[in-house]
């Protein structure tokens, strides 16, 4: 049996999600809720040291990392592969999980917590909001959330958000444009999977259109994904129609700001 501890509208959370619906898997949730730190409670740390969601456990073992869950069950269960086989399909592949897990998972951590976490925590107590940001765990984390919660979209981590997504759809634009329906290919793979969970708080957050636009190879890329049945069931469905309205009201209140830093930073990195 597989059991994935998880939450709901979280992005690492969703990119498992989907691989498992993909593989047509039998497995059951247990709902870890991180606005009740409940990822601090001893029990789920001896699962998950880190403190963080998702975990999966197989046969009584656990297996954290969402990058590394999705390749394992790849690994476990080959039906539909996933992975390339071919070793410089493979790598490119990884190029995608590295750009996701080394800028956009930072990335839209700092755009969600500007929008909407920021203001939840305004409502907290000092006291209580040094007890969450003390909860973090990691020193970066702490300064990028504590910058965040102070500066809101003036911070210099959505300023690296921003650029991060920049250069993302950039080179996403330029895979889809040799004719290919998915990013290595015809076959979704997964570089795709990893990617779609950070693009679709985007679109949540109503923010998505800043970068794709002038982008038509991503924007059919995107309607691809919407259609596909397993985006429904894994990233729609959990999640409940309070967080999603949430999302597009501080998503359209913090766009004026995200669209003005955007475009700063696009005349700051022309040659």
């Amino acid at each position: 049996m597989l059991t994935l501890y998880e939450f709901g509208n979280s992005v690492c959370c969703q990119k498992v999600r989907l691989t498992l619906e993909l593989k047509d898997l039998e497995w059951q949730s247990v709902q870890i809720n991180l606005f009740k730190s409940e990822q601090y409670n001893e029990k789920y740390l001896k699962l998950n040291p880190k403190g963080v969601v998702p975990t999966l456990v197989h046969n009584e073992r656990s297996i954290i990392e969402s990058t590394l869950i999705c390749e394992y069950l790849d690994d476990i269960y080959p039906i539909p592969k996933l992975i390339p086989s071919d070793p410089y399909m493979k790598a490119q592949m990884r190029i995608w999980s590295k750009l996701v897990d080394e800028g956009l998972h930072e990335g839209i951590s700092e755009i969600s917590f500007s929008a909407m976490f920021r203001e939840k925590m305004k409502h907290l107590s000092p006291e209580q909001r040094e007890i969450r940001l003390r909860n973090v765990g990691d020193p970066r984390r702490y300064d990028r959330f504590k910058s965040t919660f102070e500066l809101g979209v003036d911070s210099q981590f959505v300023g690296y958000a921003i650029a991060a997504y920049e250069k993302a759809f950039d080179l996403l634009e330029s895979y889809l444009s040799k004719s290919q329906m998915w990013i290595l290919g015809d076959d979704l793979s997964l570089a795709d999977i990893n990617l779609i969970p950070y693009v679709a708080r985007l679109n949540f957050l109503c923010l998505l259109n800043l970068w794709i636009d002038d982008k038509p190879h991503v924007q059919k890329w995107w309607t691809r994904v919407q259609a596909l049945p397993q985006y429904i069931d894994s990233i729609l469905t959990p999640m409940q129609d309070v967080e999603i309205q949430e999302m597009k009201h501080y998503g359209e209140l913090i766009f004026p700001q995200i669209k003005s830093r955007r475009a700063l930073l696009k005349v700051s990195m022309k040659p």
